[in-house]
Order: C-alpha cells, then sequence, then structure tokens
C-alpha cells in the first residue's frame, strides 16, 4: 500500500455553496410538503418525528459533505471511511424513517399520486427493490471499490468523488427503504427474509473490513496505519448503523393486513377514486 497524493483540497467554495444550497431546498421542500399534508387532513396530520427524521438525516449528509470532513477524505482514508459511513449508511435510514414516499402520495393531486403508483408497481422498481439488488448494490459493489482501482481512479479524479457519494447514498437508500421503510413497496418480504438479508450485509461488511485491515486483497493507496484505522470505523461503525436499521425494522413492521397486496396496493387508486380517498387509504398503510 502506497500513500495516496489525490486531490487533497477539495471541491472548493462553490461545491461547498452548492451543496448548502440543495440540502436547504431539500428540507424546505419536504417541509412544505408536511404542512400541506396537514393543512389537507388536520386529523390525520403528518409525524413531527418524520419531519424531525428526515432532518437528522440531511444533517448527518451536510456533516460528511461538508467541511472539514469532506476536504479531508480526499487525501485520508479514515475520512474517507466515515464519510462513506455517514452518507451510505447512517443518513439513509433517517431519510428512509421520513416516510417520503407516503408524504408524497398524501400531496400530490390523485392523478400523479396513481401515476407514481403505477412506476412503483412497474417490473424494474420491483426488481431495483428486491432485497438480494438491494444488499449487492450497497454491499456488493464495496469489494469492487476496495479490491480492484477504482478506489485509486476516483481519488485521483475530483470529478469521480461525486458519483461515488451519490452510489452510496442512492444504495443505503435502497436497502434501508427495502429492509425497514414505513413506505408502502411492492413485493416487500416478510420479515424474516429481510432479516436474513441484514444478516447477510452485515457478515460481508465484518468480511470486507476484516480484510481490508489485515492487508489481504485491497488495493489502496494509503499508509497502513490509515487503512487499518479505516477498517476499524467500516467495522465497528458498519455493526452499529445495521443494529440501527434492525431497531427500525422491528419498529416499523406490521402484520399484513387483509386487502391489501404485500402492504402496498390501496384499492383506491387502482380504481380512480378522489384524492381524498386516495391519501386516506395510503395514509391508513403507515
Amino acid at each position: 500500500m502506497h500513500h495516496h497524493g489525490g486531490a487533497g483540497g477539495g471541491d472548493g467554495l462553490p461545491a461547498t455553496v452548492l451543496t448548502v444550497l440543495v440540502l436547504f431546498a431539500a428540507a424546505g421542500l419536504y417541509l412544505l410538503a408536511a404542512g400541506r399534508a396537514r393543512r389537507r387532513n388536520p386529523a390525520l396530520g403528518w409525524s413531527a418525528w418524520r419531519s424531525a427524521s428526515f432532518l437528522a438525516g440531511l444533517a448527518l449528509l451536510g456533516v460528511a459533505l461538508l467541511p472539514p470532513l469532506a476536504p479531508a477524505a480526499h487525501s485520508d482514508f479514515r475520512d474517507h471511511m466515515a464519510q462513506h459511513m455517514l452518507i451510505g449508511m447512517y443518513a439513509p435510514p433517517a431519510l428512509v424513517l421520513a416516510a417520503p414516499v407516503t408524504l408524497l402520495l398524501r400531496v400530490l393531486p390523485a392523478r400523479r399520486a396513481r401515476r407514481l403508483t403505477a412506476l412503483l408497481h412497474s417490473r424494474a422498481a420491483r426488481v431495483a427493490a428486491h432485497p438480494v439488488m438491494a444488499l449487492a448494490l450497497s454491499v456488493g459493489t464495496l469489494a469492487v471499490l476496495y479490491f480492484t482501482p477504482l478506489y485509486n481512479t476516483v481519488m485521483a479524479h475530483p470529478a469521480g468523488h461525486w458519483p461515488l457519494h451519490a452510489h452510496f447514498l442512492a444504495s443505503g437508500f435502497l436497502f434501508a427503504y427495502v429492509i425497514a421503510g414505513p413506505d408502502p413497496a411492492p413485493a416487500r418480504p416478510g420479515v424474516r427474509a429481510r432479516l436474513v438479508c441484514l444478516g447477510v450485509a452485515i457478515a460481508v461488511h465484518a468480511l470486507i473490513a476484516q480484510a481490508m485491515y489485515g492487508g489481504f486483497f485491497v488495493d489502496i493507496h494509503a499508509p497502513v496505519a490509515q487503512v487499518r484505522q479505516g477498517a476499524e470505523i467500516m467495522y465497528y461503525g458498519g455493526d452499529i448503523a445495521e443494529l440501527l436499521l434492525a431497531g427500525a425494522l422491528v419498529a416499523t413492521w406490521r402484520p399484513e393486513r387483509r386487502g391489501k397486496v404485500h402492504g402496498w396496493a390501496p384499492a383506491s387508486m387502482r380504481e380512480g377514486k378522489s384524492s381524498s380517498s386516495v391519501r386516506k387509504s395510503v395514509a391508513g398503510s403507515v
């Protein structure tokens, strides 16, 4: 292993300003939608805990993507791993527990809500949201990143950092959504199957971290001490994140209701009922 000499200076002030603007915009849009949901149905309202969870997820992303951590992550493998944990394993469950899909379905007009439902029922969405696919995208790609020259290539080209961050966030969000999301989802398997997938994720994370610590198979241009400490962050930080996700699975689990397909299927959407009935049906599933 050799010292990594990539773009240690980060992406500069423009990227920092853009990141702040995007995070604030996401927070504003969510809070506006939550307020609209409360106004449309005061009796049902919208949980303040869900709003707080979304804001917490954005705050974790801010810590990961803004100084001082973001610039340091470009040159220090330990900081890179801390950033990876925040973006891919800690922020996604917080965002998922905010139930953004349900919020969208409550505030969208009935016609657009039906389109969103049809999209989530599509074959492509079912394949992407299958636990095995989510597991492969969130955990399987780590071996590709750290056991091939990909990590060194990304670190040597600042433009590659953002696609990597996007992958961490998207794959982490998808995995958390499949395992413990309160949002309704098509063809979501039972609790036992999801726990098995979570157990596999824990085992694979541990194996990759141990191989990294021992210097087996890894292709990371960084000092040995940094790689080992990064492996420890991945090992212990990953365990904590996945245990929290298991807790979220238990907290959000509900027995399957009669008249629904895998906990999703508000029939009123398929039958084209009114916007208010659509929202009530969706709300009842969360």
